[in-house]
């Protein structure tokens, strides 16, 4: 039976990261440089540098780049306008 591979993959504003752990506990991590015109450009390059050809895997993908948008200050000037009852939305948001 082929092994089945673990790999999480996160797309950052400079480099997209991926680690990739195996069955016998080993891990491996790798790292590209990101492509934010097409995030999945980065992936693909990565995937392609860092797994056997024909691996089955299972991936997570998360993505810091709104978070460091928001860190940094570089995000578009906003407001948030609620309805009572509805202003702890700021408190329990999830950034989604």
């Amino acid at each position: 039976m082929t092994e089945r591979l673990r790999l999480g993959v996160d797309t950052g504003g400079t480099f997209t990261d991926f680690v990739l752990f195996g069955s016998d506990g080993g891990i491996q991590t790798h790292k590209v440089l990101s492509t934010p015109d097409d995030p999945a450009r980065a992936v693909l390059e990565g995937l392609k540098e860092l797994l056997p050809a024909g691996a089955t895997f299972d991936m997570g993908y998360g993505t810091t780049v709104a978070t460091n948008a928001l860190l940094e200050r570089r995000g578009a000037r906003t407001a948030f306008i609620t309805n009572a009852g509805f202003e702890d939305l700021l408190l329990l948001a999830r950034q989604t």
